[in-house]
């Protein structure tokens, strides 16, 4: 991690990864056969309407084509080089095959180039190697963890990011989440042994407006200082209150403040073992 002298307003407290030192003994150019072009959605949807606010603009990127399902099984790979990914805050490792296909893979803490692994039921437990859920032993931390068997990584993938194996149980695997979640997933899925990479990236700050423009995001509004008809803040003659016992996104729903905003009957709630804590700033002063 990197500081900067506060030689201005903006560089006072900003801090930036030092990606030379990280990744000074890879390849500086995307493997070209796995990268391709994206266009920037400014947020909006298929449609036009925008879905995501506040983001626009920022560096034009290529897109890294990673693999999350993992379907080549039973066959070693070894690292090539560790890269960086514009479109995500872990790093990611060009992976080569023994059959001598390449693919790009989320990399994981501690692991190096020349380093192998290997996708398999019977592959130890070891950094890179993936396997199913449930011939993973308990206390084990675990990262790209499948929902579904075959559906691909969801879980536990940005930076210094890992889920934690803490029980077996009747064909399900209980995992504590990163948000301190535990919820049941089925033993059949498929999770990579290790934590992500890149854990510093949590430590970043940005330091200056400009630098947040650059990454494709905007400036965001106060809800309190829209009009009423833009959000149910809004309104008023000068500060007022919101007018509402809880607060609430532009579109009504609630938000912040440690409030449940899961939906009572969400087809996944079965799944759920005990919910999330709340955040030292979410709970209520006694």
């Amino acid at each position: 991690m990197k500081k900067y002298k506060p030689t201005s307003a903006g560089r006072r407290g900003m801090t930036v990864i030092e990606y030379k030192k990280k990744l000074s003994s890879t390849s500086s150019k995307p493997h070209k056969a796995l990268v391709k072009g994206k266009a920037a959605t400014g947020g909006r949807n298929s449609q036009g309407r925008t879905t995501m606010w506040y983001r626009g603009a920022g560096n034009k990127r290529k897109y890294r084509e990673i693999d999350f399902r993992f379907n080549k099984k039973e066959v070693p790979a070894k690292i090539e080089s560790i890269e960086y990914d514009p479109f995500r805050t872990g790093f990611i490792a060009l992976a080569l095959y023994q059959d001598g296909e390449r693919r790009y893979i989320l990399v994981p803490q501690n692991m190096k180039v020349g380093d192998t692994f290997t996708v398999s039921e019977t592959a130890k437990i070891k950094t890179g190697n993936r396997l199913p859920l449930g011939k993973i032993p308990v206390g084990t931390f675990v990262y790209a963890v499948e929902l579904k068997p075959g559906a691909g990584a969801r879980i536990a993938r940005a930076a210094g990011n890992y889920a934690e194996v803490v029980a077996q149980d009747a064909g399900y695997t209980q995992v504590r989440l990163p948000s301190t979640e535990i919820r049941k997933v089925i033993a059949t899925a498929w999770a990579s042994i290790g934590e992500v990479s890149n854990e510093e990236n949590r430590l970043v700050s940005i330091g200056k407006a400009g630098r947040a423009r650059h990454m494709g995001l905007r400036p965001k509004t106060r809800g309190t200082a829209k009009n009423a008809v833009d959000h149910p803040h809004g309104g008023g003659e000068g500060v007022q209150p919101r007018g509402h016992k809880r607060a609430r996104t532009a579109q009504g729903r609630p938000t912040g403040k440690g409030q449940k905003s899961r939906r009572p009957k969400k087809y996944s709630n079965k799944m759920i073992v005990s919910r999330r804590k709340l955040g030292p700033r979410m709970t209520s002063k006694k």
